[in-house]
C-alpha cells in the first residue's frame, strides 16, 4: 500500500509497520472515539501509522438474531468523526456492490471480507472507487490465487491495493496460519496480518465464533518478524460485552505492551 495516498496517515521515518485496529463493529460515537483515541495515543508515541477499523454493518452472521450494526449512515458518520476528530484514516468492510459507493464517500480504505474477495462485482466496485482496497484472503483460498484478486483492482484502474492473511481453515472449528504465505502474496502487493480474525473458531454449534485471544501475541509476533508490512487487530475495552466478535478480540488494555514488542521484533528485523 503506498502510505502517501491516505492523506491523513501520520507518517514517520521509523519503517515500522501500519496498523488497522478498531472495534469489530461500530456500536456507537462514545466507544469509537474512545478507541481511536486510546489507540492513537499508543501509535504517535512507537511511531506506528494507525488506520481505525470499524464495521459499519456486519453481513455475516451465523445467526438472524445477531447484531449487525446500529444503522448504515449512523456508523459512517461516525466514523467520519473518528477521521476529522483525530486526523487519521479509516476503514470500513462493504459486502455488496451498492456499499461502495455509500462507504467511498466517508473512508478511505474500503475492505473487502474474505468470504466475499471472489466476488468480481464487488471487487470492481470497490476499485472503481479510487480507494485503498484492501482483500482479505479466503479461509479457502491459496495466497498464490490472490494474484488474482489484486489482479481485479489494478485491471479496473486502480494501483492502490494490499491483501489481508485472515487464517485458512482447518477442520471445521478452527483457523491455521500458513506464514510462508506474506512472503508469496508480498509479490503481488503489501501484506496485511489480520491477527485476531486468524484466532477465531468458527461454526459453534451455539452460533456463536469462538476464539484464542491468548495466542495474538504468539501469531503477531510471527508475522512481523516474516516481514508482513501491516497487522490488523480487533480491540475493545471490554471483549466479554463487544456486540460481535468478542472472543478473537484483544483487551485494549493489552494492546499497549504488545505493539511495543512488536516495535522490538520490527527494529530488529529491519537491522539484518
Amino acid at each position: 500500500m503506498n502510505l502517501d495516498l491516505i492523506p491523513q496517515l501520520k507518517h514517520t521515518t521509523s519503517n515500522n509497520f501500519f496498523l488497522l485496529a478498531g472495534p469489530c463493529a461500530i456500536e456507537g460515537e462514545d466507544m469509537a472515539l474512545r478507541i481511536a483515541e486510546k489507540v492513537l495515543t499508543i501509535t504517535d508515541k512507537l511511531e506506528i501509522p494507525y488506520i481505525f477499523k470499524g464495521s459499519f454493518r456486519k453481513a455475516n452472521r451465523s445467526r438472524i438474531d445477531s447484531f449487525t450494526g446500529i444503522g448504515d449512515e449512523k456508523a459512517l458518520k461516525i466514523l467520519r468523526k473518528v477521521s476529522e476528530t483525530f486526523k487519521i484514516p479509516t476503514v470500513t468492510d462493504i459486502h455488496e456492490s451498492s456499499d461502495a459507493s455509500l462507504a467511498a464517500a466517508y473512508v478511505d480504505v474500503l475492505q473487502i471480507p474474505a468470504f466475499l474477495v471472489r466476488q468480481t462485482d464487488l471487487v470492481v466496485a470497490a476499485a472503481e472507487t479510487g480507494k485503498v482496497v484492501n482483500l482479505k484472503k479466503g479461509q479457502f483460498m491459496s495466497p498464490e490465487s490472490m494474484q488474482h484478486a489484486v489482479k481485479k483492482v489494478t485491471d479496473s484502474g486502480n494501483k492502490q491495493v494490499c491483501v489481508t492473511d485472515r487464517g485458512t481453515m482447518f477442520g471445521y472449528q478452527d483457523m491455521i496460519v500458513d506464514f510462508r504465505g506474506i512472503p508469496t502474496m508480498k509479490q503481488f502487493a503489501p501484506v496485511i496480518l489480520d491477527v485476531t480474525h486468524s484466532l477465531q473458531q468458527p461454526n459453534q454449534s451455539v452460533g456463536v465464533t469462538g476464539g484464542r485471544p491468548e495466542m495474538i501475541s504468539t501469531i503477531a509476533r510471527a508475522g512481523i518478524a516474516s516481514g508482513a508490512d501491516g497487522l490488523f487487530i480487533e480491540t475493545h475495552f471490554d471483549p466479554s460485552h463487544a456486540k460481535s466478535d468478542g472472543a478473537n478480540m484483544l483487551d485494549l488494555a493489552n494492546l499497549e505492551k504488545l505493539l511495543t514488542d512488536l516495535t522490538a521484533i520490527r527494529k530488529t528485523i529491519n537491522q539484518l
